[in-house]
This record gives structure tokens, sequence and C-alpha cells, in this order.
């Protein structure tokens, strides 16, 4: 097969094979949209699920269908221990230039860019020199008294106001999508919270979609007791057989091309049906095949070279980041799971393996955890959040 033409690789293609058996998700957030638009009571959206299975590649999704509807829209990524009002002040002005191209108000408009301004100003320390603070690039003066009292909580509350009303000017809303949401800082989320428990009471067409890590719903829990009625969580897991499928077989077809069931049935058992792991070795497989249709004997000659890219790209670029006390904790997990993706290891367990007290691993588990290699998957349990992680710590010395 022409590997110029290889439609895993990425970026290739209007319609990436991740999203492939996300339609009910989709459909979902078209009735949200539509909702929120009429002025009907919604929910926000919190995305949640392992590394690889799409979830970045939906949110990206769920925002142009926002943006299709007129809807003012920006999208961040959290980062760990990084402050929300930068990130949240870039989303958000993208979000009034959306509206701004169907208001008939240039004032209105430059009104809302005013207190975004002022919210943005306030990630700079107030006894910082004027050369060091940041800039957000909003071509208007900063309006004094709104949104910058530098309480988080309460300059959220005004800020998402005034953005919903000017989305509401021209009959649409406004949408923010929060990607690794698990990263945002306590007391970040907690406003945040707080916030969109403040506009759902109002009314206010704002919708907060968020996505992380399968301990999300537990970190939103712990920052407002609330927040379950503020949510709908939507577990996004792999692909079943039908939607592992169509995730091959659309992109392969819009390039004129064939596979054959048994080349199916080996790249399924290969990627267990993870959207990331599918792209990887639907990409080798392509370039393997010497000849039009994709046969299984192609698959298991590219599973190899499949596996080598996941080997450094997906597992290696994680496992690096973690310390030789975390590698330890890492390596014992996988040991007492045996490799298995879906099964999780008590932490009691992990201590005796290692002949060591809870108490002295407690600084590798917390550390592991804020780095987003493993998670706590239920009380005294942890979890890996890369599916295969374990297998390929166990293969690691083979």
């Amino acid at each position: 097969m022409d590997p110029v033409r290889n439609p895993f690789a990425p970026g290739a293609g209007q319609r990436p094979p991740e999203l492939a058996g996300r339609e009910k998700e989709v459909a979902a957030f078209d009735v949200v949209l539509e909702r929120v638009a009429r002025g009907r009571p919604e929910r926000s959206l919190v995305l949640t699920g392992l590394r690889g299975v799409g979830k970045t590649v939906l949110l990206g999704e769920l925002r142009s269908m926002a943006i299709r509807r007129g809807w003012g829209a920006g999208k961040i990524e959290a980062r760990p221990d990084a402050g929300l009002r930068r990130p949240l002040s870039a989303a958000l002005h993208r979000a009034v230039r959306d509206l701004a191209v169907r208001h008939r108000a240039p004032d209105r408009v430059e009104q809302v860019l005013g207190v975004l301004k002022a919210f943005a100003l306030r990630a700079s320390p107030s006894d910082s020199k004027l050369r060091d603070r940041w800039q957000p690039g909003i071509d208007v003066p900063p309006t004094q008294g709104r949104a910058d009292s530098g309480d988080i909580e309460i300059d959220l509350v005004e800020l998402f106001t005034d953005v919903a009303e000017l989305a509401q000017d021209v009959g649409t809303g406004v949408a923010l999508l929060i990607d690794e949401m698990q990263d945002v800082m306590a007391d970040d989320i907690s406003a945040l919270c707080a916030a969109c428990h403040e506009l759902s009471q109002s009314g206010a067409p704002f919708v907060v979609v968020g996505a992380g890590l399968p301990h999300l719903p537990a970190v939103l829990s712990a920052s407002k007791s609330y927040s379950e009625r503020l949510f709908r969580y939507v577990r996004i897991d792999r692909l079943d057989r039908a939607g592992a499928d169509q995730a091959v077989v659309a992109p392969i077809a819009r390039e004129e091309a064939g596979i054959t069931d048994e080349a199916l049935d080996a790249l399924f058992d290969a990627a267990g049906g993870y959207p990331y792991f599918i792209q990887a070795y639907g990409k080798a497989a392509w370039d393997a095949a010497p000849s039009d249709p994709i046969t299984a004997e192609d698959v298991a000659v590219a599973a190899p070279e499949a596996e080598a890219e996941l080997a450094v790209g997906f597992f290696g670029s994680r496992y690096e980041r973690a310390t030789p006390a975390e590698r330890e904790y890492l390596r014992a997990m996988a040991e007492l799971t045996k490799g298995k993706t879906d099964e999780g290891a008590a932490t009691a367990d992990i201590a005796g393996h290692l002949g060591r007290k809870p108490s002295s691993l407690s600084p590798a588990r917390d550390s592991l955890i804020k780095k987003g290699l493993i998670f706590s998957a239920e009380r005294g349990r942890i979890a890996f959040t890369v599916p295969h992680f374990g297998r390929y710590l166990l293969n690691m010395d083979d």
C-alpha cells in the first residue's frame, strides 16, 4: 500500500478513526446544545476513561459541533500546578470572537472583552513589575470592578454570566471544554463547580464539557458535594467489535482499498478495541501490506513495528517520567495484576509484594497519581491509567 495515502497516519482524514463508535455520545451532546439554547435546564458533561480511548478526539468533535451551531466555544488542556486564569482567558477569548461574528452590537462585545481582560490580568501577582505581568492580548481596556476581585470563585461567576449573556443575545450559548480536567488545581476546580452551579440556577446558556481519567468524578465530588448534580458522567471505554471494525474499515474504504475479515480479527485481538492502538496497528498494517486488500499476514508482519512505536511513544514516554522508586511501584502493580489491563491492585498487596510498610510507599503512589500514570480505582486499590501498561512493564526485560 502507498504509505503517502495511509489513512491511519496522525491527522489523516476528516473524521479520525478514534471517533468511530461514539455516535451515542455525539447525539446526546446535540440534544444538550439544543436544550440549553432553548433555555431548558441541562447538566454539563464529564467524559471519563483510560488513556487511549479517544476522549480528546471526542472532545474536539463536540467543540466543532458547538461551533457549527453558532455557539462560542473554547478548549483548554489543564496542567498540574498551573492556574486556570490564563488558559481559561484564552479559551473564552476565542469563544467571544466566535460570538462577535453574529453579534450586531460591537460595544456590547467590547464590554464583555473588557471584563474578560480584567479577569485575565489577575493571573499576574499584584506586586509584580509591569514588565513581568502577563498580557492577554485583548485589545480593549479592562473593565474595573467586574471579575477582577482576585477571588476565583466570584470572578468566574461574573465572567461566565457576562459571556453567557452575550451568547444569549444571538440565541446560542457558550461551551467551555476542558481536557485533563483531573489536573485542575483544587481551588480552581472548586470555583469552577461553584460557578457552574450558580449559572445552572439562572438557566444561563453556558456548558462545561470536561474530559479526564476515571477518578475525575471523585476529584469533583471531593471539591463540591453537589458536583454529582452538576454533571452528567459518561464513561468512554474501548470500542466494541462493531465500532473497532468501523474504525478500521471506514478510513481504508475512503482510500478505495480493502481488508479481509481475518485481518480485522487480527487487528481487534492486537488492539483490544482501544482507538489509539487501532490507529497504531492499522497504520503499520497499511505500510506493511504489499497489495490490496490487507491480510492477516500483513497484520502479523506489521505487529512488531506497531508495538515498537507504542513502546517508545505511548508507554516509554510515560515510563521515563517515573523516578526509580515510582518504577518499582509500577513494576509491583504489573506483577500483581499479571499485566491485565482492567485489574487494579490493592495498596496493601503492593506493600507486601515489595516487603515495605504501606506508609513508606505513599509518596511514590501519590506522585504517580499526580503524574497521571495510576489512579485510585476504589478505596485501597490502584490501577493503571494506560491500557496494556502492565503488559509493557512485564515485557521490558524479555
